[in-house]
């Protein structure tokens, strides 16, 4: 039988008027009692009846976007189209970061109960303690963006894997053969999907070379120390590829400030195609996300009442984009 909210005020030994008000994000709760509350309700799986999640969804009008971070030209680009599609719905939005820390995941899930009609979450992080489903199994109906498929949920995001072996089967084409490849967090699945692209790619297109893998965590600070990293050995690499643009330009500015010419002693590539790729001099050779579009394509999937339920995942193919920075010849669309 399925549980309702008497049992979780039974069980919370509150009244179920306290139950509601402490789920649907009323103030006049003690915080130590909305946290029994949300936990026991977390605890018995407890789901809102739909009709009441219907009144709910008249009421608010706003959808929840739970990002692991808020700042820096990716997340930027997906709010954009997340928030143009809202725009043309009439919808608000409630926006939320766990700051990269799985951990804190779940608490910025559960803070959206009862203020949100529906969820965006990106969380490229393995649900290895199943906090993630368990939050996203009391909240409304969820899209996950760019992220490891949870428990049935619905997913929109690219091929990492595909993008990352592009580019490395490009520069190999190219003429670069020592290919170095600064990797992002070894925690987070789509960092892992490009560095095993990466792999794929040099034992099909370079069987001889070894791959050579710098750490880093998608900030630019961390590509600019796979770079110093790279000038304090004896010979530079043909060719370093980061996991994204902006470890790349981090890379592109260490490179720059050791009197290295790029493409001319190094070239250098990333992932994403952040807007300032394009500016940079040398602009930067990259895989193309189209990150607006995918942040759209995530909201109109989490409206679409009408989608298959049985398509759970929808991965978009990324493009190579060539500038400067690699030595081959650019794209005509790398504008």
């Amino acid at each position: 039988m399925s549980v309702t909210i008497k049992d979780v005020a039974r069980e919370a030994q509150v009244s179920v008027a306290t139950v509601s008000r402490a789920l649907n994000g009323q103030h006049n709760v003690a915080q130590a009692v909305r946290e029994r509350v949300q936990s026991v309700a977390q605890r018995l799986r407890y789901t809102p009846h739909h009709a009441a999640r219907s009144l709910s969804s008249r009421r608010t009008r706003t959808i929840g976007v739970v990002l692991p971070e808020v700042y820096g030209e990716f997340f930027s680009e997906l709010m954009q189209g997340i928030d143009q599609v809202a725009r043309e719905h009439a919808l608000h939005l409630l926006v939320s970061s766990y700051h990269g820390d799985p951990r804190e995941q779940g608490d910025a899930l559960r803070a959206m109960r009862g203020r949100v009609d529906g969820l965006l979450v990106m969380s490229p992080y393995d649900d290895v303690d199943g906090h993630l489903a368990d939050a996203l199994a009391i909240l409304p109906d969820a899209v996950m963006i760019g992220s490891r498929a949870v428990a049935a949920g619905r997913r929109v995001g690219i091929d990492n894997h595909a993008g990352a072996m592009a580019m490395t089967a490009h520069l190999a084409a190219i003429g670069h053969r020592r290919i170095a490849f600064v990797a992002g967090p070894d925690d987070n699945f789509d960092a892992r999907e490009r560095l095993r692209g990466y792999r794929d790619a040099m034992a099909e297109h370079l069987p001889g070379i070894a791959p050579e893998v710098l750490p880093g965590d998608f900030r630019e600070a961390s590509g600019a120390r796979a770079a110093h990293r790279l000038l304090a050995a004896p010979a530079l690499p043909d060719a370093v590829f980061a996991a994204n643009d902006m470890m790349a330009l981090g890379c592109l500015s260490a490179f720059s400030a050791a009197g290295k010419a790029v493409p001319g002693d190094v070239a250098v590539a990333g992932f994403d195609d952040i807007p300032l790729a394009r500016y940079v001099p040398p602009g930067l050779t990259t895989i193309r996300v189209d990150i607006a579009a995918l942040g759209a394509e995530a909201m109109r999937r989490l409206l679409d009442t009408d989608a298959d339920a049985g398509e759970s995942d929808r991965l978009r193919l990324p493009q190579l984009v060539v500038r400067a920075s690699c030595g081959g010849r650019a794209s005509p669309d790398s504008s």
